[in-house]
Parts: structure tokens; sequence; C-alpha cells
């Protein structure tokens, strides 16, 4: 993975940088999925920051609960036809019991589903390298584009320092 970056010290340079980028996406022939936001601190009330924001999480969150209800159901019913004991029409366990299990199945089924949607969320595991620069730390923000054409890569320069950054630096590689 190869990215052209610039680090700006406050968010409004680096939402000018962003908006800037999504202004030139076409004629540089990237995807806006390509621009590049890493910030060691939230930074509410601007569009970069807000770009990743979804409401998915909670969908599947109870989509994973209706799943572990109906697993925990048919684990019950199924349970107690699968034993050949003669109860005279009556269950093999009381309502009650069958519904603590039903409830602690749907609880599993909610939370190893929203574990999951914040594993893939977050991308991780992240195979593709992470992109580091101590200065992020230090409380800047960096903006740049992943994997651009060799053609444009000049352009996306200039664009970054247009926007008021004081050098662009390149991160090629994978890193630890």
């Amino acid at each position: 993975m190869k990215v052209l970056y610039a680090l700006y010290a406050d968010p409004e340079t680096a939402q000018r940088a962003v908006d800037a980028l999504h202004a030139a996406c076409s004629e540089l022939n990237f995807d806006e999925r390509q621009i590049v936001i890493i910030s060691g601190e939230p930074h509410e009330g601007y569009d970069f920051a807000d770009s990743h924001i979804t409401r998915r999480p909670y969908g599947w969150a109870v989509f994973g609960a209706a799943i572990g209800a109906g697993c925990g159901y048919l684990l019950t019913t199924l349970t107690q036809r699968a034993y050949p004991i003669f109860t005279g029409g009556m269950p093999l366990s009381p309502m009650w019991t069958d519904g603590i299990i039903v409830y602690e199945l749907t609880m599993l089924g909610a939370i190893l589903t929203a574990l999951i949607t914040l594993l893939v969320g977050a991308k991780l595991p992240n195979f593709k390298g992470v992109i580091k620069d101590p200065e992020i730390w230090l409380g800047k923000i960096l903006v740049g584009v992943a994997d651009p054409l060799e053609s444009s890569q000049q352009d996306v320069q200039e664009c970054l320092l247009g926007a008021g950054a004081a050098e662009v630096k390149q991160f090629s590689g994978v890193s630890d």
C-alpha cells in the first residue's frame, strides 16, 4: 500500500484538504474511498470526522438477537422431543426453564454480532499495514490518498500543499 499524505495542525485545514481531495478525485482518477484520514483524537462537527458514522451496528445486533432466540427455541424444543421419556403430554422441562435458555442465547447472539460488527467496522485485523507517523499523536491530522496513480501523484501533492500543508510525505509498504 502506498499513501501520499500531509499533516495538518488544526481541523479546519484538514477539512479544507479533504474537501479539495473530494473535489479533485474525478480529475485525478481516484475513488473517494481512497482518501485516508487519521487523527489521534476525535474532531466532532467536521465532515471528515463524521464520514465513517453508520447506523448498521444496531440492526446487526437485533438480527443476531433474533437468530440467537430462534436457536434457543429450537434447542429447547428439539431437545425435549429427542428424549423418549413418557411425560403424559407434559413438556420435559417447564416453560420458564426454556425461557431462560432462550433469553441467554438471545443475549449471546446480540453480543457476538455486535462484537463482529465492531471488528469489521474497525477493519481489524488489518493485514494491509498501518500508516504511522509520530506527529499524529502530537495532535496533527493526517490526510492523504491511498494508492494514487503514478500519473496523478504530482497533482495530489499540489492539492495537499494548496490546502495548507507544509510538506507531503509518502508511506510505502507494510509496518507493524
